[in-house]
């Protein structure tokens, strides 16, 4: 594993030493990048055999199997990674990746497992994230595990499963009367009024929030390095993204910048267009890109049952409006009908439940598939970012769905278990 050459801002491009914990540039207030010994690594750092993929893939090391790009640390694994891309049965150019199947039922595994691992390795003690639901189960899974004290703050509709992932896994847990944005302000006065009560520094929180430390980045471009993996170690034509904060996107982009570096994807080859997926009644980055502009603006009243896309300001619009430039992609935004629609589609002809977050990549997919912009034979990997079975209150409460008011109290298994 290697050891981390540097931290680097994201535009201004200043290094700053990684001995210490770092949230952001201090003179720019940039999200940092985590950067290694590029030369280094391209005498030691090694990929997967493609042809090894099918024997690898039952007994893989998660997403620690690209240990030779992530710090050179002890991770705080719970198995994350690795999850598996099923192919679509109704069009063939078409594979979902289940990332439902990490650890606390989310991609939120990957990043949170880096940012504890890390925090275990500065020995830092309290953990704070403002989070639309599953990041703040994340965290509270993973500081359980590394004996690290998580703070969590959420707004008070979130699905139920994360408010009692958080109960569960005993961290401290601040349910919000407001958005993601009310609960990052809400970590923000916190950690103030800790460093001006002039708290030991073992007591302050350390604010892990989206973009705001950079090792979340790390742990979520595993998810390139995955897909690439999976496919032979060449690129698809596109890759659909549920975006709220959009951390995956960027730390995919990033992915694809270093395994050309080091050249495992041949260099000159076509990257994947990335599509940002959101819902309209948040759709921050879709409005920028719509009206060309280089960020987004605050999203007023954001209202959908996709609870992780109600993110109204992402910290790193811009650089995901960069990325969709670059890469020639696009940002869509579907109703949450057009969500349902696609999560009931879905569900009943491919045997998956989405997310709500996944569906409204599938229903933005099933659109451009219908316009004619996209052939059911371009090669696409779309995400679903969390299982469908976290959101079983919010998703039967969008279908209208209510328990039957009467259920049987016992039920006979004639004969197979229990006598007739």
């Amino acid at each position: 594993m290697p050891k981390i050459a540097y931290l680097e801002s994201v535009r201004s491009h200043n290094r700053i030493s990684a001995d210490t914990p770092q949230t952001l540039d201090p003179a720019t207030a940039e999200s940092l990048y985590v950067r290694y010994d590029m030369d280094e690594l391209k005498r030691t750092a090694k990929r997967e055999n493609p042809a090894k993929y099918a024997a690898e893939s039952a007994a893989s090391l998660g997403m620690w199997r690209y240990k030779d790009v992530l710090p050179s640390v002890t991770p705080v694994t719970l198995g994350e990674g690795w999850t598996p891309m099923v192919r679509s049965k109704r069009y063939p150019g078409l594979f979902i990746k289940e990332e439902g199947n990490n650890p606390t039922g989310s991609f939120k595994a990957r990043g949170l497992a880096m940012a504890v691992t890390m925090a275990k390795h500065y020995g830092l003690q309290h953990l704070a994230v403002p989070s639309a639901g599953n990041a703040a189960g994340a965290l509270a899974a993973y500081a359980a595990a590394a004996g690290i004290t998580a703070h969590l703050y959420m707004p008070q509709d979130v699905p139920f499963a994360n408010y009692l992932e958080g109960i569960i896994y005993g961290a401290d847990v601040h349910m919000v009367d407001g958005l993601i944005s009310d609960c990052a302000r809400m970590v923000g006065e916190e950690i103030k009024a800790q460093k001006a009560a002039n708290l030991p520094p073992e007591q302050v929180w350390f604010d892990i929030s989206t973009l705001k430390e950079p090792f979340r980045v790390e742990g979520k471009k595993t998810m390139g390095y995955e897909l690439v993996e999976q496919l032979g170690w060449t690129y698809p034509d596109a890759v659909f993204y549920p975006t709220g904060g959009g951390v995956g996107l960027i730390g995919m982009w990033k992915a694809f910048d270093e395994m050309e570096e080091l050249g495992w994807v041949e260099k000159g080859s076509k990257r994947p267009k990335m599509y940002a997926l959101q819902a309209a009644g948040c759709a921050p980055i879709v409005t920028a890109y719509d009206k060309h502009e280089p960020v987004s603006q605050f999203f007023q009243n954001a209202a959908t049952f996709a609870a992780g896309l109600r993110v109204p300001k992402p910290y790193g619009d811009a650089i995901i409006l960069d990325i969709l430039a670059l890469s020639g992609g696009q940002a869509i935004a579907s109703t949450d009908e057009e969500i349902l629609a696609s999560i009931l589609d879905y569900a009943k002809n491919e045997g998956l439940f989405l997310s709500p977050e996944g569906a409204a990549a599938t229903a933005a997919y099933d659109r451009l598939i219908a316009s004619g912009e996209l052939k059911t034979t371009d090669k696409v990997v779309l995400f679903n970012t969390g299982a469908g079975l976290k959101y079983t209150d919010m998703t039967a409460e969008a279908m209208k769905l209510r328990r039957p008011g009467t259920l049987p109290t016992s039920l006979p298994v004639g004969g197979i278990i229990t006598p007739v």
